[in-house]
């Protein structure tokens, strides 16, 4: 389904009034995008005539969504919409028993203590060895990893400060001795006075002049890349940091 911006001029008024109160909401940027692109999906849909939709409209919509994507979009579509009608629109929102996920119980993959030994050998750039290393040994999700800074390091009580985590909520997580000392010496290496893991645009050399984070997409190539070499065939999860204690060696930049 098309998710581009529509040409139509009352459409766009809707749309810039929706991306402002998705702002002022204090939504997370990727609800934000995930709404929005909602949005544009269903004024393609119906010809940007999405002011006053039908149940039967919007039943043929989800079923012709589902046909493609999975479950999680369709839902946020529907929330996405939700909050176009009650928000923008100012209209009552009717509950739509449209959606309704299977349901179903899953049981993350875990590494062996061998397999982690593995993919953090097997990472020579040194920045994502050290991330890597970072957020398997802390159960750090990626996100949360890539915006840690200097003063979120807490030596002392030996735990970082996470914030704006899932739920735009803050949380305090334990850091083992030995990530401390593995982010230390990494932090002589580039010696940005914010940033934990600048972005490596400027090489390590010069990192410190950088004002971004590692990207995201460049972890998850070099992430993707170090899995498919050493042959690991499983949705990879954090592991529990007291089987890390050995696991990190150096690399390069």
């Amino acid at each position: 389904m098309n998710i581009n911006m529509p040409k139509n001029p009352q459409f766009n008024k809707y749309y810039q009034k929706h991306q402002k109160c998705l702002k002022l909401n204090g939504l997370q940027p990727k609800t934000i995008e995930a709404y929005s692109r909602a949005i544009r999906r269903i004024g393609n849909y119906f010809d940007c005539r999405i002011e006053n939709l039908t149940s039967d409209q919007l039943l043929d919509y989800f079923n012709a969504l589902l046909d493609s994507h999975s479950w999680n979009t369709v839902k946020l579509d529907l929330y996405g919409l939700k909050f176009f009608y009650t928000r923008v629109l100012k209209k009552t929102w009717d509950d739509i028993p449209l959606v309704k996920p299977p349901k179903a119980t899953r049981i993350p993959d875990i590494l062996s203590i061998e397999q982690v030994n593995r993919l953090f050998a097997a990472t020579n750039r040194l920045s994502y060895k050290v991330f890597f290393f970072t957020i398997y040994s802390m159960g750090l999700r990626l996100g949360e990893g890539i915006k840690l800074t200097v003063g979120d390091i807490d030596s002392v009580n030996m735990r970082v400060h996470i914030r704006n985590a899932k739920g735009n909520k803050d949380r305090l997580a334990p850091m083992p001795e030995n990530t401390l000392r593995v982010l230390r010496k990494f932090w002589t290496v580039h010696k940005h006075p914010h940033f934990i893991f600048p972005s490596r645009k400027r090489g390590l050399k010069n990192a410190r002049l950088v004002d971004l984070p590692l990207d995201r997409g460049g972890i998850q190539t070099a992430m993707k890349t170090v899995v498919k070499q050493i042959g690991i065939k499983k949705n990879l999860m954090p592991f529990p940091a007291p089987q890390l204690c050995n696991a990190f060696t150096g690399g390069r930049g």
